[in-house]
């Protein structure tokens, strides 16, 4: 899927374009002087050149690049545009001696903490802090000098979505590090009671939208304003710090295992991309086999000891970051040279670049001996199967089918000793996207006599059959849902 990038004009003296990664949910933004012939990129992410071209494009040079926090979902783009572009690279100095960029010092960058300011032409960022979803996060307030003395707009990072707010337990959930979510809670808390002194107008433009496992329930229009947000996010109601608290960690997503692998290097200094090129390659086991065509052709004939993942699904990335090593070369079998490399420029945003080769799904034909059944609950499960539910813990909560056991899609390779290997195990997620990678685990693993059920906990549900519901933990302050969605 191609990202996207929308483009608006605020004034006369300012240009604001935005840029969405569709597969991380991701948003980041450049914003130009037009009079100054400068702007400034704020969390970008690897797929650096999109930033270049769009300044060239509006006569613009790149003369800062800063980011709001040590990111955990994508690989920052950071590092290496200001080492492209020549450009002064901001970044936080809040938070404590274990959460300082690393490589700072050797890159020459500007550390900002709270209140500092950095200007393009006639607009002036000044630094707010914003911890809580981490300890040295911050954001921009963007004042445009020559429109009004009153700020604009404030770039909000991981801080406030729209709807939402960050979660502040990745560092104990993602990275291990004990003890940490209830403090960055309570930091989150405080942030928020600052923040909401901001003028109504402010427009907010947060870096991720709905998908994305660092909120709950994030929404999908792409700005919001402060007071839109005083007046219907649960977090900016929350009447004291323990209702927030309690609310803020309860049914957070699962973070997926590269978090933990991302904050790493997006702190000692993210790696900067060599120009290596994509080589056809005959089919060899050297090297873990990524099979990324749809899952139905998957299903139907594929080499075994391969892994599905479908470079068409828009959570491509964040299954590859789940389910595949950072210390193995990487070869992908594709239909056409153009999804191997989209598939490529994808790893990529999480630092899987070690991808050797791809191969022609044609040139492998021989050897796609295994396969594996397609069904789905309307036309019934054989008596006896083992049910494997591979959704959610929050989607398991909501609804389950009686006598399902269930394991989360990235936790699946840890726990295969729970599958049995003398049952066929029918597989399902809520609507048909996760379990076909699933079943391509499954069998990877040696468990052959699997079925896909296509249609999905949605199609059960549609059957009328009977669930069994949990009551699911939401506090009262959330009074809507209206932001959100489920993923399939």
């Amino acid at each position: 899927m191609p990202r996207r990038v929308v483009s608006w004009v605020w004034t006369l003296l300012m240009i604001l374009k935005r840029f969405y990664e569709d597969s991380l949910a991701h948003a980041s933004y450049l914003v130009g002087c037009p009079n100054a012939g400068e702007a400034v990129v704020i969390d970008p992410n690897r797929d650096v050149e999109q930033y270049i071209d769009a300044a060239k494009a509006e006569g613009l040079r790149i003369a800062a690049v800063t980011e709001t926090h040590i990111h955990a979902d994508y690989l920052s783009g950071s590092r290496e545009l200001a080492l492209k572009t020549g450009a002064t690279l901001y970044l936080s100095d809040e938070g404590d001696a274990d959460w300082k960029y690393a490589f700072a010092e050797q890159d020459g960058a500007t550390l900002v903490r709270d209140g500092d300011s950095f200007r393009i032409g006639a607009l002036r960022f000044d630094v707010l802090r914003t911890t809580g979803h981490t300890p040295e996060h911050i954001a921009f307030v963007l004042t445009d000098e020559v429109a009004s003395t009153e700020p604009a707009m404030v770039f909000t990072g991981d801080f406030v979505f729209v709807g939402e707010v960050g979660r502040p337990d990745l560092l104990e959930n993602a990275a291990g590090i004990k003890g940490t979510m209830e403090p960055g809670a309570k930091d989150l808390y405080g942030s928020i009671q600052r923040f909401k002194s901001m003028p109504d107008h402010v427009l907010v433009w947060p870096a991720h939208g709905a998908g994305s496992a660092c909120g709950k329930s994030l929404g999908a229009v792409p700005v919001t304003t402060v007071g839109f947000e005083r007046r219907v996010n649960w977090a900016f109601k929350a009447a004291t710090e323990d209702a927030f608290v309690r609310e803020v960690l309860s049914g957070q997503p699962e973070p997926p295992k590269y978090f933990a692998t991302m904050k790493r290097l997006n702190k000692i200094g993210p790696p900067i991309r060599s120009q290596a090129d994509l080589p056809r390659v005959e089919f060899q086991r050297d090297a873990v086999l990524v099979d990324i065509r749809p899952s139905s052709d998957f299903a139907h004939a594929h080499v075994p000891g391969s892994i599905n993942i479908p470079v068409e699904y828009t959570s491509f990335v964040t299954w590859a970051g789940w389910l595949l090593p950072y210390d193995q070369d990487i070869q992908l079998l594709a239909e056409e040279e153009a999804d191997a490399r989209d598939a490529v420029r994808r790893l990529s945003l999480i630092g899987l670049d070690q991808v050797s080769g791809w191969i022609t799904a044609g040139s492998a034909l021989d050897a796609m001996t295994e396969s594996y059944a397609e069904g789905s609950f309307s036309a019934g499960i054989p008596s006896g199967a083992f049910i494997l539910d591979v959704r959610g813990r929050s989607e398991w909560e909501e609804g389950h089918i009686p006598g399902a056991t269930h394991i989360p899609l990235g936790y699946l390779t840890d726990r295969l000793d729970e599958i049995p290997r003398d049952r066929t195990v029918a597989v399902h997620c809520q609507g048909g996207g996760r379990s076909p990678i699933a079943a391509s685990v499954l069998q990877l693993a040696g468990i052959k006599t699997v079925i896909d059920l296509t249609d999905g906990y949605l199609g059960y549900e549609a059957s009328g059959k009977e669930h069994v519901a949990s009551t699911p933990l939401v506090c009262p302050i959330r009074e809507s849902a209206a932001f959100g969605g489920a993923e399939a």
